[in-house]
């Protein structure tokens, strides 16, 4: 076995919970409490991503090895380990509710790599801690996977998220009300390993100004800025300025990039928004099919559609204000908390902006300051665009990937489907849209055409940012319905097929086409719940 560096620094430099039990409770003057994971009856390896590994410091003998798999099912520890729940609290639907905590997450250290890079390992669904409130602290097979996989594609869609490192069966039954319909069963027992740099939350301060413990929010900031922004310097009130406005600009930039590819977290509550602006706390999430700004995944949020596609980026402006909201007690003045919120819009406004100009294959053009600036004509074009697409109910992956291979002669008599393909989900399609939506394909690529750049210099621009392939839901369901039956194969092929999400991978066609009709209504393949 290679040894592993760890320092611990989160439990070594911040103070812990001194009840050592494992009793449901409140905590209070501290920031996380020791506990174990829950060893299960039989821990086996399912898969795991060998990059993710390296990362770590793991070699392939080490993934091989009976401990590995005892390790990240929550069976033992590898030596310098030092297992802890974190303590935060946490706006939910808008709503604060108090202490939340690490109900099912389970930190096992902060390895440091060969390079000095910090890794925390984190098992969710390791068993109860004293956050679990009356949960089990579990996870079923089906939620797991789909947590594995999805970090794993978001890494190499380029969009800021936490890694996965592992995923094992436990070997023991969990039950779970799916859709909270009082049909309760009992499912396969799994355990994902995540990793990230930090996982420190917007909650982890919440909690602490909610309950005005202004010391302890003092000593939280000042660690994560020395642990997690090293970068920063100048007095302690300029490192804090730096710091909230770099983490506005994170949250910002990953944010653009959901919009980008699609994604839409289902479950946008301050306590899964990473200090680091990374996606965190993959749920009931989804990815645009037939193109929806009002589209949820989330059962829960059906209603409301608070954390619907098309407001995505106002729920982390919403969210940032409530973390500028604890944060004030540390601050001498508001000025540095506005800035930082203002910077926010700045580098959203800035940055979705380059990012609609690279998807509709825009010739790049800057204003002063770096920024690139679309005309006004272009701008009319996005908006027909999604409104089109909307109501033909185009494909969202499908149609921009289509796009890019539009060639550089369209014929007078072409259809909307002739050109771009089986990418609508509308029955007559060609009947009530074709006409409008050949209009703006004709305006569109006068457009690209008169910047003078080849076909296929747009074509590879436009594809280094519209993905081939996403995590659709019911290419997941599928992967977890064969390894409910025990057949893991899925789950390989599709974290190997997405590695390369940008690649036309010939022989793989099936992974990027649109929606089969036995999925539209399919548990896990439309809506979810937060137990997905």
């Amino acid at each position: 076995m290679t040894a592993l560096t760890f320092d611990n620094r989160f439990v070594t430099e911040l103070p812990g919970d001194p009840e050592t039990s494992n009793r449901r409770r409140q905590v209070l003057g501290a920031c996380w409490s020791a506990v174990e994971p829950t060893p299960v009856a039989e821990p086996r390896l399912l898969a795991h991503a060998r990059e993710v590994a390296e990362l770590v410091g793991l070699t392939p003998n080490d993934v091989a090895l009976p401990e590995f798999a005892r390790v990240f099912g929550g069976n033992a520890l590898y030596a310098g380990m030092q297992p802890y729940a974190a303590c935060y609290g946490g706006h939910q639907f808008g709503n604060w509710a108090g202490q939340l905590g690490d109900g099912r997450a389970i930190t096992l250290g902060e390895v440091v790599n060969a390079r000095g890079e910090r890794w925390e390992l984190q098992l969710k669904g390791a068993g109860p801690t004293p956050y679990s409130r009356s949960a089990d602290g579990r996870a079923v097979l089906r939620s797991s996977v789909r947590e594995f996989l999805c970090s794993e594609a978001m890494f190499h869609l380029g969009v800021p998220t936490t890694r996965a490192l592992s995923l094992v069966d436990t070997g023991e039954p969990v039950v779970r009300d799916m859709f909270y319909d009082g049909n309760a069963q009992a499912e396969r027992g799994a355990i994902v390993c995540r990793v990230a740099p930090s996982f420190i939350r917007f909650g982890n301060f919440e909690i602490l100004a909610a309950r005005d413990e202004r010391a302890l929010l003092n000593q939280l900031v000042d660690f994560t800025i020395s642990r997690d922004f090293a970068h920063l310097t100048g007095t302690v009130a300029e490192q804090r300025a730096a710091w909230f406005r770099e983490v506005c600009e994170r949250s910002a930039r990953m944010v653009v990039d959901w919009m980008r590819v699609g994604f839409v977290h289902g479950v946008m509550n301050t306590d899964n928004m990473s200090i680091l602006g990374l996606t965190i706390d993959y749920g009931p999430y989804g990815w645009l099919e037939d193109f929806d700004p009002n589209w949820t995944p989330n059962t829960t949020d059906a209603a409301g559609r608070r954390y619907r596609y098309g407001q995505q980026p106002a729920i982390v402006q919403w969210n940032l204000v409530r973390l500028a909201e604890a944060l004030r007690p540390v601050f001498d003045t508001p000025e540095p908390l506005e800035a930082g919120l203002d910077a926010f819009l700045a580098v959203y406004d800035s940055a979705y902006e380059r990012m609609m100009s690279a998807k509709f294959g825009f010739a790049e053009r800057t204003a002063s300051g770096g920024n690139v600036t679309l005309d006004d004509a272009e701008q009319q074009l996005i908006r027909e665009a999604f409104g089109l697409m909307n109501a033909a109910q185009a494909d969202y992956t499908l149609f921009f990937r289509a796009l890019g291979h539009v060639p550089d002669i369209i014929p007078p008599d072409a259809t909307i489907v002739g050109v771009l393909g089986d990418v609508f989900y509308h029955e007559d399609v060609l009947v009530t849209h074709n006409e409008p939506f050949m209009q703006w394909l004709r305006r569109w690529h006068a457009h690209v055409l008169s910047t003078g750049s080849s076909s296929s210099a747009r074509r590879a621009r436009m594809h280094r940012v519209n993905p081939k392939f996403v995590l659709r839901n019911w290419i997941a369901q599928e992967a977890i319905d064969l390894a409910d039956q025990g057949d893991n194969t899925r789950i390989h092929e599709l974290l190997e097929l997405l590695r390369a999400p940008y690649d036309e991978q010939p022989g793989n066609e099936r992974f990027a086409a649109k929606r089969p009709e036995w999925a539209r209504h399919k548990a896990g393949c439309s809506m979810l719940s937060c137990s997905s």
